[in-house]
């Protein structure tokens, strides 16, 4: 034995100071980017920088926070509405996390999308402890910054909705159930059961069937059942967990009996799985494609692991990690509904995985083909817009179209030619390791993604709601929704908003393709565009005679 040698956590030997899973730090730039000064840097970049600079998205964070919105106004903390009708999509935890921070740091976005960068920031803490635990502190260091840095990642802790809290409750739990193989001591089961409580608070069985399963299948190659069976019918666990979840569950059959659960559980869970909700249908292959961009720009270093699979089942570790991502990886692949933040779930390990055998990662093209043709898309993207507006056909797309082009102008092609030559740089500068090449080009991502395309995305899609709805609480009119569903409307407009046929005198919120339609279903009533821009319009309804026959539509 080396007289410097120690053994790690999983009994694998190592010189002291020096991984047998990457180099040792020799260089500055090896030093900086495994220091957690830099991670936390990287953390605050990735998951605050901006957070509040553009409006909220529909569907999902308009829902979210027009739930919470009700919540904080109506003083119904058990049960969420959306334009006053129970939101039955999810349970409560992220409500309430939301409407904490509200209460704190005011109802804007930043407050709203708050809990979600403080979830993800500790998501990432969670794995470097794990890591160092059982690795080191500088592997630890580099899953943290590729799990922060990855593009699906830091968009999921930028946006007011649940997965970034559930990804952060999932993952303790999976960490509890390692520690416990390792050390099968009754507080790794409870504090398991607690990070599950918590996770089906937040979006419900999901947080549950994961751990159960991956468990199952690494206890069972473990040959470890016993040890299985006795952490999953633990009374004490069983007993936290119901005291975590359970109160909530109860209040909300008490105020609103069985409904949420018909169509919590048998609607927004199980029916995704046996079919498609709002649109969401995807193909055997669909995580295939979308795992390469949920990864980036870390796809290479990803696709570097394969060849270690098959060595990979003699490490507990590393098999552990494997099934938990498989197991997540398949069943969303024969799921009915396919979105791209399910892959998240499973996603934590690989991250862990690719951070241990960084130094496998030799390979140029590999690296750094996956990212430059990223940023070739971005910037092509004016040419793409022009291409795709002689395509379509729908009022509202080509509006949007017509919008974006005037965006992406020459400042947008620049910073994006910019970036573009700054990644080839990265590719062809030969000194320092691909895999931190590869840290720097997620930060230029960060950078580019968030500084130069986001805000321009978001000031075509959701802008003109935003100011639409200023406008319709400043008219102080009864407003409804016509066949639109943008709930941000409701958010920024700071009352319920119905959707439901117009009466005159009433204001109408919609999509610019819907205005024939109203004009068809509506005769009676003329119709005075008070905004209109991009995708959305409001108008003021009255009775036709009442307005001299005259229509502004």
């Amino acid at each position: 034995m080396h007289p410097l040698a120690v053994r790690s956590g999983d009994g694998d030997m190592e010189v002291a100071g020096v991984s047998p899973y990457g180099a040792a730090p020799g260089t500055a730039m090896t030093r900086v980017l495994t220091s957690p000064w830099l991670l936390g840097a990287v953390l605050l970049l990735c998951f605050f920088w901006r957070l509040g600079s553009v409006p909220l998205y529909d569907l999902d964070e308009g829902a979210f926070t027009e739930a919470t919105r009700e919540m904080l106004a109506s003083g119904n903390y058990v049960t969420p509405h959306k334009d006053g009708e129970p939101r039955y999509d999810k349970p409560v935890l992220i409500y309430w996390l939301q409407a904490a921070s509200a209460r704190v740091f005011g109802f804007h976005e930043w407050s709203l999308r708050f809990p979600s960068a403080l979830a993800a920031t500790l998501w990432v803490l969670a794995l470097w402890v794990f890591v160092r635990e059982r690795i080191d502190a500088r592997t630890a260091t580099v899953a943290g910054l590729a799990l922060a840095l990855s593009l699906q990642v830091s968009l999921i802790a930028k946006a007011a909705v649940a997965d970034a809290l559930l990804n952060l409750f999932i993952a303790l739990a999976f960490f509890e159930i390692y520690r416990f193989y390792l050390q099968p001591e009754r507080r790794h089961i409870l504090l398991a059961y607690l990070w599950m409580g918590l996770g089906f608070l937040t979006k419900g069985p999901v947080a549950v069937f994961f751990p159960l399963v991956v468990s199952l299948l690494f206890f069972w190659s473990e040959g470890a059942l016993k040890q299985w069976l006795r952490a999953v019918f633990s009374p004490l666990g069983w007993l936290i967990f119901l005291l975590v979840a359970g109160p909530w569950y109860l209040a909300i059959y008490l105020d609103d009996g069985g409904a949420f659960f018909e169509s919590f559980f048998l609607k927004h869970n199980a029916g995704r799985f046996g079919e498609a909700m709002h649109g969401h249908a995807g193909f055997p292959a669909y995580y295939l494609v979308m795992l390469p961009v949920i990864l980036l720009p870390f796809t290479g270093w990803f696709l570097r692991l394969l060849p270690t699979l098959r060595a990979a089942w003699a490490d507990p570790l590393e098999r552990f990690l494997w099934i938990w991502f498989v197991v997540v990886f398949l069943f969303f692949s024969f799921s009915g509904t396919q979105l791209p933040h399910y892959l998240l779930y499973g996603a934590t390990p690989l991250f862990i995985l690719m951070a241990r055998h960084r130094d496998r990662l030799r390979e140029r093209w590999l690296a750094f083909v996956p990212p430059i043709l990223f940023f070739a898309l971005l910037t092509s993207l004016p040419l793409l817009i022009g291409v795709a507006e002689g395509q379509v056909h729908k009022l509202h797309e080509i509006a949007m179209f017509q919008e974006a082009r005037a965006l992406l102008g020459g400042d947008y092609l620049a910073a994006m030619l910019a970036g573009l030559a700054a990644l080839i740089a990265l590719a062809l500068w030969s000194r320092p390791p691909l895999w931190e090449r590869l840290v720097l080009a997620g930060i230029l991502q960060t950078v580019v993604v968030y500084g130069v395309v986001v805000p321009r995305v978001f000031e075509v899609m959701q802008a003109p709601v935003k100011e639409a709805a200023l406008m319709a609480r400043e008219l102080d009119l009864p407003t409804v929704v016509y066949r639109t569903s943008m709930p941000s409307f409701s958010v920024y407009r700071g009352t319920i908003t119905p959707e439901r046929e117009p009466n005159p005198g009433e204001l109408v919120f919609l999509r610019v393709d819907k205005l024939e339609q109203l004009a068809r279903a509506h005769p009676e009533l003329s119709r005075e565009v008070l905004y209109r821009r991009g995708a959305v319009a409001l108008v003021r309804v009255r009775a036709a005679d009442a307005a001299g026959g005259a229509d502004g539509g």
